[in-house]
């Protein structure tokens, strides 16, 4: 597919807003996990697990293939309970025999199968602040897309970890108006009611119209404040909204009227209110076409989704590339890491 194709099949993607507020908000499956690929394991003993996975790593070389089927076919829960297992059967953590193990990105990838949800959030934010230069697109992948409760779970994490406020660290990294919304973001404060007020939506469509496209300048403050603070339902009724007055998309405006980390950040958030699925899928495409592969972005995506929307990632996947998000890796990615990848994705489309 060519590239100026696949850039009319996103720009009209995230142009359509049609049947918008009626469709549930993608995030509610966030909690519940029922579009992820990977499932419980019935009949599940960690035990049993613990002891196969020590004869493989412990024997002459790791059988790698014995470590992906586990790993992959087990729930977060329960590789926490084979974590447990493990150390009790052999005094040594999982995480540190993985480690020694294996190396590279499958290394990276195993780690983050056996590491908590909340924790591998906070680590990955933690690596994005590390060292010179901040990995803004990490920041607001993560902040843009996260529910409330999964940032506050992520804070918290940070806080036991490091001794330090997430929100401090994050004010000394980032600056200016694209620190005010990712902080604001950061605080998770977003109202998370289901009722929409179709005055309000109104109300705020006009304010940003008003901020941007009506005016010479923009005031990104009214931006921000309504973006990062409105529930989704909300925000979804203010997309309409706003385009029945500007007559163009929120995210065109946005486009239009700012720059830079800021309009990433604020793009991200427009995406995220419409579409997550969507939005995952247009980011694991970006990490795999063209030269080279932005592994660590497929590996904390393809991961961080695996028990809550992987599958409905896939069916958008396909919709948008006409290929599926099996096809993808098996063609971009190879070795232990790309088929520990196949066993996360869990299937063809």
């Amino acid at each position: 597919m060519s590239y100026r194709r696949i850039i009319f099949i996103m720009a009209s993607l995230w142009d359509d807003l049609e049947g918008l507020v009626n469709t549930p908000p993608s995030s509610s499956s966030a909690e519940n996990g029922h579009r992820g690929t990977i499932k419980p394991k019935s009949n599940f003993d960690a035990k049993e697990d613990a002891a196969a996975l020590k004869e493989a790593i412990e024997g002459l070389g790791t059988n790698e293939k014995v470590v992906i089927e586990i790993l992959t076919q087990r729930s977060n829960a329960q590789r926490q309970r084979i974590c447990k297992a493990y150390e009790e059967a052999t005094g040594r953590t999982l995480e540190k025999d993985l480690k020694g193990d294996t190396d590279g990105d499958f290394k990276n990838l195993l780690v983050a199968l056996i590491t908590p949800p909340a924790a591998y959030d906070c680590h990955e934010v933690k690596r994005a602040m590390k060292g010179a230069g901040t990995k803004d697109s990490v920041l607001i992948e993560i902040f843009a897309s996260r529910s409330k409760q999964q940032i506050k779970a992520l804070k918290d994490v940070f806080l036991a970890e490091t001794k330090k406020q997430l929100i401090d660290e994050l004010d000394s990294e980032v600056s200016g108006d694209f620190s005010k919304a990712l902080i604001l973001l950061a605080k998770g404060e977003r109202d998370e009611s289901d009722s929409v007020d179709v005055g309000r939506a109104n109300e705020d469509a006009k304010t940003l119209y008003n901020a941007g496209e009506k005016k010479w300048g923009t005031d990104e403050s009214k931006f921000i404040e309504i973006l990062c603070q409105r529930s989704i339902p909300q925000l979804r009724q203010t997309l309409v909204e706003y385009k029945n007055i500007s007559k163009k998309t929120l995210q065109q405006s946005i486009e239009g009227e700012m720059s830079g980390e800021l309009e990433e950040l604020l793009v991200a958030v427009v995406k995220c209110v419409k579409s997550l699925p969507a939005y995952f899928a247009e980011l694991l495409h970006k990490s795999m076409k063209g030269g080279g592969t932005d592994e660590s972005t497929l590996t904390r995506i393809m991961v961080s989704r695996s028990e809550i929307d992987l599958l409905d990632i896939r069916a958008e996947f396909k919709k948008l590339y006409k290929h599926s998000l099996l096809s993808d890796i098996e063609s971009d990615v190879s070795g232990d890491f790309g088929e520990c990848l196949k066993a996360i994705c869990g299937g063809d489309d």
